[in-house]
């Protein structure tokens, strides 16, 4: 069943009557919909990776404002949806807010920390699995330039370009690595004509691979990239296939396991604090058939072993937000 935005409306009492689609798990898209071919549609997948293993349905709904945020999360619980599970750091104030109120029900928040007993809070390792691509985009460069365009300029998207930078440098410290980031404000997640416009300019530079972690900004990357005959690394989901033989790899953050899970483990589910990172794959690399003839037996076997030294300890990634700084990279 799909409650899209008039949910947040009075059909909210028509839901409070629904008998037994009151435990319906319920997921809440980030801005940037959920068809942004990255972090909300992994997020997506997920939810709907369980409905099809399980037979049950799930309530969802798009945001359209930050001000829908808490009032959509007070509608899911008044409505008995358990567990909520919410895509974005930017749930964080407004879960705060609203988890103490509703202590039977069980909430999920993708990428930030709320400290409640009943909240599971899931965060990734992104900069382990940004220096796997950022190798990858090193041994595949030409011109010993790349560049990494970024969303909303926030600690996080530091994280995956921290790491990104620290990859690429691992494999040739004489490279340049570009960064920029789209905005300040939640609409440069989904600005895809910025998005190429960047590119270009990354490319005028002498960028030949350039990594999106930019939500639905991130297509245009990709799509300037293919059209301008170089080489993109994706984000999130694994968009591969958006441009097959010009996208080197995606850099692929489980969403869609955190939301199965949560909706597999449902009412009464482990709370507290959980990071999926290279170890539990939680991060990795994605190598299919509309990659791999870009893979040489050289890079997988560089990912292969880089992988195993952060899953055993012996590989550090330095994470930005651990001191907002970063070793590798000048924001």
């Amino acid at each position: 069943m799909t409650l899209m935005t008039k949910f947040l409306g009075a059909a909210a009492a028509t839901a409070l009557s629904a008998g037994a689609a009151l435990a319906e798990p319920a997921l809440i898209f980030d801005l940037g919909g959920k068809f942004d071919k990255s972090f909300n549609e992994a997020a997506f997948a997920g939810a709907q990776r369980w409905a099809e293993e399980t037979g049950e349905s799930f309530r969802e709904i798009e945001l359209q404002s930050e001000a829908q945020r808490e009032q959509a999360l007070r509608r899911f619980a008044e409505a008995g949806s358990n567990p909520i599970v919410m895509t974005g750091f930017a749930f964080g104030d407004a879960l705060g807010q609203v988890a103490g109120d509703y202590p039977d029900t069980d909430f999920v928040i993708i990428d930030m920390v709320v400290d409640a007993p009943n909240v599971r809070s899931v965060v990734f390792n992104e900069h382990e699995g940004s220096y796997l691509v950022g190798m990858m985009a090193a041994m595949a460069s030409e011109s010993n330039t790349v560049g990494f365009i970024g969303g909303m300029d926030i600690p996080l998207i530091r994280k995956f370009a921290c790491g990104y930078a620290q990859g690429v440098l691992a494999v040739n410290p004489d490279a340049t690595v570009i960064s920029n980031m789209t905005g300040s404000t939640p609409a440069a997640w989904n600005d895809p004509v910025k998005g190429s416009e960047l590119t270009k300019a990354q490319i005028s530079q002498g960028a030949d691979v350039v990594y999106a972690a930019a939500g639905g900004t991130g297509v245009g990357v990709l799509q300037t990239a293919a059209d301008e005959d170089i080489l993109s690394i994706g984000v999130d989901s694994n968009q591969n296939h958006l441009h097959a033989g010009k996208v080197l790899t995606s850099m692929i953050k489980r969403v869609d396991n955190a939301v199965f899970d949560a909706m597999s483990d449902g009412p009464g589910m482990e709370k507290g604090f959980n990071v999926m990172g290279v170890g539990n794959e939680g991060v990795g690399v994605a190598i299919d058939e509309h990659n791999k003839a870009l893979i040489t037996a050289e890079m997988q076997a560089a990912v292969d072993e880089a992988s195993a030294k952060i899953a055993d300890g012996s590989l550090d990634v330095h994470d930005y937000m651990s001191d907002d700084s970063c070793p590798s990279l000048s924001f």
